[in-house]
């Protein structure tokens, strides 16, 4: 089977607008939580971005780009030189843009019904469809790279960039492209989707306790994670060292319920792409878990690992989600990048602000403090809304 390699990885996030700063708050642990700046005296505590010197120098324009797609952009931007890949792309017909997000343009459609129903204004800005559409990303980053091969969004609630990156492995296995750019970005941050969340209940005023008795709820994030994928052969024949392989890929849905996750469903996910890696689970030395600091969902995901690896043999375990907060469609990229980083540094990342055990929780968290860790095998996990699981695996490049 073709090997797939991670050849350049960018982040941008609350807690790091690139890799180093991302890396060391992640270990730190930093978190990176506030009050939101769009309702401001609410209490309300997410994880922001506030520099937008991100966004200069990106090569469109960006009032033409909704937030989502700017951040998309200036990660691609970090990981293409991460790559070493030229501005020019060589072959450019073989280089595929495969992108997950989980609801498009977000904060261009609250800016715009302000607009429209708050103003009584019926004259919306004229990039209003080109800013909202879901598949905006991915064409950005096509037009900013001169990508021409298969450029589209994967769209699963908050497993959209681990299925974006797990097709990004499978076309690559595939023959259908050379390279990748694939990842997440996500832009929630509007008034109207925090009041949404907010009215489900599950969003916490304080801080993201993920596996932690005292965890009371996530807490909502923004950002971009992109990986530039390519099989090890084209790597070599370009004379690029890379060090991690993206083994194996699965996803299932659970056919049950909206909203309530299923440990059996995550379980097979996990299992699933244990196989396709061709490793066994005792070989998984780490896994960096969904866990949302939610009790429904922290609690399914303990049992799913436990059923998966045994309740007594489960490798360590941390949710950096504590750290980051909960990116949604761009969750699966920021963690996957967190496993990359955690197995080329040896070192995993501890879960954050873990206040107490769980007896229903009963893994090696991780608790608060970062430890040394050699992975030659490491998993990431996205559980999304709708029964919607996804696991990736990645190897040690011997």
């Amino acid at each position: 089977m073709t090997t797939v390699v991670v050849s350049g990885i960018g982040v941008v996030a609350p807690n790091g607008l690139s890799v180093d700063p991302f890396w060391l708050s992640l270990i730190g642990p930093t978190p990176a939580l506030g009050e939101t700046s769009v309702l401001p005296g609410s209490g309300l505590t997410v994880a922001e971005i506030s520099d937008t010197e991100i966004f200069r120098d990106l090569g469109v324009s960006i009032t033409a780009c909704d937030r989502s797609a700017l951040f998309a952009l200036a990660a691609t931007r970090q990981a293409m030189l991460d790559a070493g890949l030229p501005a020019t792309l060589p072959n450019p017909e073989r280089v595929a843009v495969i992108i997950g997000n989980g609801a498009g343009g977000q904060c261009t459609m609250d800016e715009q019904y302000v607009r429209l129903y708050g103003q009584n204004n019926k004259r919306l800005h004229p990039m209003t469809v080109a800013r909202a559409m879901v598949s905006s990303s991915a064409s950005w980053i096509s037009i900013a790279t001169g990508a021409r091969g298969p450029c589209f969004v994967v769209s699963s609630a908050c497993a959209s960039s681990t299925h974006a990156i797990g097709l990004a492995l499978q076309f690559l296995r595939g023959g259908l492209a050379d390279i990748v750019i694939t990842g997440g970005c996500e832009a929630p941050l509007s008034v109207g989707t925090i009041r949404a969340w907010e009215s489900m209940r599950i969003m916490s005023r304080t801080a993201c306790r993920p596996f932690a008795a005292g965890r009371d709820g996530l807490i909502l994030s923004e950002g971009a994670g992109i990986l530039v994928l390519e099989t090890a052969e084209h790597a070599v024949r370009r004379g690029h060292r890379t060090a991690i392989e993206v083994a194996g890929f699965a996803s299932n849905a659970d056919a049950g319920d909206i909203v309530a996750p299923s440990a059996a469903g995550m379980a097979g996910a996990m299992r699933q792409a244990i196989a396709d890696a061709g490793v066994r689970p005792e070989d998984v030395a780490y896994i960096n878990a969904h866990g949302t600091g939610t009790t429904a969902n922290d609690r399914t995901e303990a049992e799913a690992m436990k059923s998966v690896f045994g309740a007594l043999s489960c490798p360590p375990v941390s949710s950096t989600k504590g750290v980051t907060g909960h990116a949604l469609g761009a969750a699966g990229a920021l963690e996957a990048i967190a496993t990359v980083l955690a197995m080329t540094r040896r070192v995993a990342p501890p879960t954050a602000n873990f206040d107490a055990f769980d007896p229903s929780c009963d893994l090696d968290c991780i608790p608060n403090v970062a430890r040394p860790l050699a992975m030659p095998v490491a998993m990431s996990n996205s559980f999304a809304f709708g029964g919607l699981n996804a696991s990736l695996v990645f190897k040690a490049i011997v």
